[in-house]
């Protein structure tokens, strides 16, 4: 193994990795205790490992804290047990029929807690936090899918993280940016990911990790809050390393300002407020958070980072041209089928060929060809699928690689367009997440309604290359696997890894789409009354009359 790694699986074990269910207490002799500066606690031993889960970081954000940053879990005394997650920070329901609608732990707005796994005698070795996805809305660190075991077992200490989600994490009022010190309010999700980094920093050396490398790392949302990690002052010195899965570097709403398409969040949250009947934020603490999050939902809140020129200074791609970025090495890519699990991103379809080209240059102008050249009428619902990736995730990859490399940052591209008979018979070749079985090890453990991943040699060896890729990337900042090919800093001659049965070395990832997403970013970002996200193809806006 590259780096001396261990080897956690082989052949069709590859994807069948003992499950960290943690449903008996282990004898108190064989029990692994970790003395965190927080506190002492009890974990278990299996498999090579020491698992502790359930570990707070923060005090629980409820009653008066709701809405407030995170405070610093206090020190607790005598031994924590450590067997079980915590608590599911408060969601709603997934919607009907979602192939990510997993069974969780029960929900609780005391929420603020992680799970470790590290191997045994573990010293000084490279620390993941994951941060788990689901549009800001659902998910939890502790789902099976992101079983740390299978990371770990190569020499990595794996810490997965809960946040808090939806408009219980994402809020923002000027009653609340009257409370803060500072003047802001939103964001408070992103501020519980800089807390959980902060109890690494003083906590990790416990179970042998090195709090001087740690690598963030996660998928859609998650891998858009690792680019908000990478944007803010505060995560500053937090992190070595950072990964980026399906990250979308949208737009974001300023706090008090109406800027690019977006409404103030403030007013956002005051709009929200009032359509449920609250007449202040006392009103709305007073809530149940349960109830309160359905309703927002309904209501449709959609949590997103603020611009509050505090914790997020500037929309993200300003900041990573500027080079105003965390200074860090990134691994980053995305799936060739991210849209067809995502089928509320796809906007109504034009009846005819004539019809969708017409859409396309009314509102493209002199970008149109260049746009029905990549994304032509032939297959309407397919140039739609891909233009809508692209301008989402494809966009997003390329211009990181972009700036990055003005920094003189090391950047390695990957592309996923692997797939196998269960997704492709339910249409989702290559879809959004799908990589993360592969990465964890865990496709025994997916979601009820996740097309089953096959037990064969190839999708074992798929599954032992990538978690290969991101340990080692991890451990040097250099991803490496055994009997794949070395992966080169895209920088060097715009190589990247292409995930597809196995993996190889492509050069020139999408030609033309970058170029062409750029200018109708860059015309938008020049407008300033535009966003950029879904609004893309026959849902992209018209120019303003005249024009």
């Amino acid at each position: 193994m590259p780096g001396g790694l261990a080897p956690c699986f082989c052949g069709r074990a590859a994807l069948k990795l003992h499950r960290t269910e943690l449903a008996t207490e282990p004898r108190a002799e064989q029990a692994p205790v970790a003395r965190f500066a927080s506190g002492d606690a009890r974990g278990v031993r299996r498999d090579g490992l020491c698992i502790f889960r359930g570990i707070p970081y923060a005090e629980p954000p409820v009653g008066s804290q709701r809405w407030r940053p995170p405070i610093a879990a206090r020190r607790w005394e005598g031994v924590r047990d450590a067997f079980a997650p915590g608590p599911t920070c408060v969601q709603p329901q997934r919607r009907g029929g979602s192939i990510y609608a997993s069974e969780l732990a029960a929900t609780s707005e005391d929420c603020l807690y992680l799970d470790i796994w590290a191997p045994e005698d573990a010293r000084d070795l490279p620390v993941v936090v994951w941060i788990h996805g689901g549009s800001f809305i659902w998910g939890a660190g502790s789902e099976t899918l992101y079983d740390g075991a299978a990371l770990a077992q190569r020499g990595v200490v794996v810490v997965a993280v809960n946040y808090r989600l939806g408009v219980l994490g994402y809020l923002a009022h000027p009653q609340l940016s009257a409370e803060s010190p500072d003047g802001v309010s939103g964001n408070y999700g992103l501020l519980d990911q800089i807390a959980a980094l902060q109890w690494v920093q003083r906590n990790i050396e416990a179970v042998g990790g090195d709090p001087d490398n740690v690598t963030i790392a996660g998928e859609s949302a998650g891998a858009l809050s690792v680019l908000y990690l990478m944007a803010s002052p505060a995560a500053r010195g937090l992190f070595a390393k950072a990964i980026a899965q399906s990250a979308y570097m949208i737009s974001m709403p300023a706090l008090n300002e109406t800027r690019h398409g977006h409404e103030p969040a403030e007013i956002a949250g005051e709009r929200l407020c009032a359509s449920l009947g609250a007449e202040d934020i006392d009103a709305l603490r007073a809530m149940d958070a349960h109830e309160l999050s359905s309703a927002a939902l309904r209501a449709g809140f959609a949590p997103l980072g603020t611009v509050d020129g505090h914790v997020l200074p500037d929309q993200l791609v300003d900041i990573f041209e500027r080079g105003d970025q965390a200074k860090v090495p990134l691994l980053a890519g995305f799936n060739s089928g991210e849209i067809r699990s995502l089928p509320f991103l796809v906007p109504p379809l034009p009846e005819s060929a004539a019809a969708y080209e017409a859409a396309i240059r009314s509102r493209y102008g002199s970008l149109a060809e260049p746009f029905l050249s990549l994304y032509p009428s032939r297959n309407i619902r397919e140039s739609t699928l891909a233009a809508v990736r692209d301008a989402l995730y494809g966009w997003t990859v390329l211009k990181l690689a972009e700036v990055q490399k003005a920094a003189g940052l090391p950047t390695f591209l990957y592309y996923f367009d692997h797939t196998y008979p269960a997704a492709t018979g339910a249409g989702l070749d290559a879809f959004h997440a799908c990589e993360l079985p592969y990465l964890f090890g865990t496709a025994d453990r997916t979601p009820p309604l996740w097309p089953a991943i096959p037990e064969t040699e190839s999708e074992a060896s798929l599954s032992l290359a990538i978690g290969d890729y991101w340990a080692s990337f991890a451990r040097s900042g250099s991803p490496r696997a055994q009997a794949a090919p070395d992966w080169p800093d895209h920088a060097v001659a715009g190589e990247f890894i292409r995930f597809a049965g196995h993996p190889r070395l492509e050069t020139a990832l999408a030609p033309g789409m970058f170029e062409l997403l750029d200018e109708v970013v860059r015309q938008r970002r020049s407008s300033g009354t535009v966003p950029w996200n879904w609004n893309v193809g026959v849902a992209a806006p018209l120019p303003p009359s005249g024009a």
